[in-house]
């Protein structure tokens, strides 16, 4: 290969030029062996993110990024394969129910994630406040949980796309996060190295999202959805509602507990409503549905036959947690401190800022400001009040379940400011917004 001069590229760029795929391969290949040093690639990202990258480019680089490691072949595991991603957002636990209630129609769900990122959770966050579960698994055990569950949750291993693991981390220091670019390629390159039939995206847009404003989500979603069906995945996207945190409960062992409860079928409107379009997608993707409506209707009997519960218990034995959980929630244990947030007006509540609340998570131990931090599984909040409810001054707007190192007045102020309580009656927020395919983007009542 060609022997390219870093300064060039990065003056290429500079300048709102083309690059080519072999300076892009350069660029990743010398990163990923130490040739290159982080300064020169933080000039070449913060160019990135202020001129762009083409659709060619994009997939040029979601490619080199992909083969910059191992991927994880999914060959000789009976069944239709199909992976779920989301952008992060506040309150987010659909993986934990959408995967056992597609799971549970026979399609087969593994999953790579992630750990807790700014004021957003993270999976494998969750699934550790189970007594016991492992969330990194060797590929021969990834594998047979799969094979034997229908359902795998895992980290990704030092060898998945290294290529992202060492961008994002510079990323993540260089305020070159919120490229659009930037994040197809990391998205992608992680989903196409895990073996699947087919990929479905819940891209959230509001103020608990990495891109609060919905025509980015937009152009995130196509973005996404071009590059997966190019690599030969079916791929579908939702974009999804995340001005507020999505569920009752914000933290760790809360969430996984309100998660169970929605596969005992007790699960909140505005949960239940992602998690059944997702899951809806997830069948169509699978070639096992071709209508929403019907894809719906059977993902809800495998809640009220409990098969959904049943894969979900067997999963979490498999990767040695405690099913017990799923009846005795005193296995997670119990907070060192837990106090209520007291409203001091009577009205309807009219709005909760997703972003304000993922903060507040961090500032009551759920979780981190630095990747170093310990996060405390038991802390988080459970809402008793959402938006569009009736509240009289006096009553409950949420419960704290804290680490005690919290500045609690503090906390009481910011999460007093983030809640709107007013005497207007407003209505219930739209949580599925757009559904993408090969198409394009349309309205999701229209899809």
């Amino acid at each position: 290969m060609k022997n390219f001069n870093m300064y060039e590229i990065i003056t290429k760029k500079r300048d709102g030029s083309i690059l080519l795929k072999e300076e892009l391969q350069a660029v990743i290949d010398g990163y990923v062996d130490g040739s290159i040093p982080d300064y020169q690639i933080s000039a070449l990202l913060m160019a990135i993110f202020l001129n762009g990258l083409d659709m060619r480019e994009t997939e040029d680089l979601t490619g080199i990024m992909l083969r910059s490691g191992d991927s994880i072949s999914l060959e000789g595991i009976d069944g239709i394969k199909v992976d779920k991603h989301s952008t992060g957002g506040v309150g987010d636990k659909v993986s934990f129910i959408v995967t056992p209630i597609v799971a549970a129609c026979g399609v087969k769900v593994p999953m790579l994630s992630g750990r807790a990122l700014g004021h957003t959770g993270g999976t494998l966050d969750k699934l550790e406040a189970i007594p016991g579960f492992n969330v990194f698994l060797e590929v021969d055990q990834f594998r047979s949980v799969l094979n034997k569950c229908g359902m795998v949750i895992s980290g990704q291993t030092e060898n998945i796309v290294p290529a992202d693991k060492k961008l994002y981390a510079l990323r993540d220091t260089t305020a070159t996060v919120n490229s659009i670019p930037l994040i197809t390629s990391s998205i992608m390159s992680k989903k196409l190295a895990l073996g699947t039939d087919a990929i479905v995206l819940d891209v959230k847009t509001g103020s608990g999202a990495f891109l609060p404003d919905i025509n980015d989500g937009i152009e995130l979603c196509k973005s996404m959805v071009n590059i997966g069906e190019k690599s030969g995945r079916k791929t579908l996207g939702l974009i999804t509602n995340m001005n507020e945190p999505l569920g009752n409960a914000v933290g760790n062992s809360v969430e996984i507990i309100e998660s169970i409860e929605c596969l005992k079928g007790k699960g909140p409107d505005d949960l239940m409503d992602v998690t059944l379009a997702l899951g809806a997608c997830m069948l169509i993707a699978a070639g096992e549905e071709n209508d929403f409506a019907k894809g719906i209707k059977r993902l809800k009997e495998t809640i009220t036959s409990g098969k959904a519960l049943s894969i979900f218990k067997d999963f979490i034995k498999a990767q040695e947690g405690d099913p017990g959980v799923c009846e005795d929630y005193s296995l997670f244990g119990e907070s060192v401190s837990s106090w209520d947030l007291i409203s001091d007006r009577s009205g309807f509540v009219i709005s909760i800022n997703a972003f304000e609340i993922g903060m507040s998570a961090i500032d009551i131990g759920a979780g981190r400001r630095k990747k170093e931090d310990q996060i405390d599984h038991t802390a988080g909040f459970i809402f008793h009040k959402r938006s569009g409810d009736r509240i009289e001054a006096g009553e409950k707007i949420l419960s704290v379940h804290s680490s005690g190192k919290e500045d609690r007045k503090a906390v009481e102020q910011r999460l007093l400011n983030a809640i709107n309580i007013s005497s207007g009656v407003p209505a219930k927020p739209e949580m599925v917004l757009y559904y993408a395919d090969h198409s394009g983007i349309k309205e999701w009542s229209k899809a």
